[in-house]
């Protein structure tokens, strides 16, 4: 599960990243990521903020079950490469319908190939 700070809940922080950010496409899923808000507009003071990721799993992926399970996947495999985003940004991953029927590590290798993609010019 990944910690609070990391968690995007705000439907305005969603479409910040997704209206935003770059975008990276693979089969079995999308990845938003905004970097260039390093301050939390939402917490006074503006402290730096964590890097912060969503997920959108919509009914095309499956039944209620197999929703879930792609989110707890895709929570899992955020929560180990949030080390490698820059401090402060905002990550969104949409689930594609062949998502449901993808085991981890095509999962694992989708996402690694839309960060790789997306931090390409950014440094880490």
């Amino acid at each position: 599960m990944l910690p609070t700070e990391n968690r995007l809940r705000r439907r305005e922080d969603f479409a910040t990243a997704v209206r935003r950010g770059r975008r990276a496409g693979r089969p079995l899923l999308v990845v938003h990521l905004r970097t260039s808000g390093a301050t939390d507009p939402h917490e006074p003071g503006g402290h730096a903020s964590p890097t912060r990721a969503g997920f959108v799993v919509s009914k095309a992926v499956g039944g209620a079950v197999v929703r879930n399970q792609v989110k707890r996947r895709l929570r899992h495999l955020v929560r180990d490469r949030l080390a490698g985003l820059p401090a402060g940004s905002l990550v969104v991953v949409r689930a594609l319908p062949g998502a449901g029927d993808a085991d981890h590590g095509a999962l694992a290798r989708d996402l690694d190939a839309a960060l790789e993609r997306l931090l390409g010019g950014v440094a880490r």
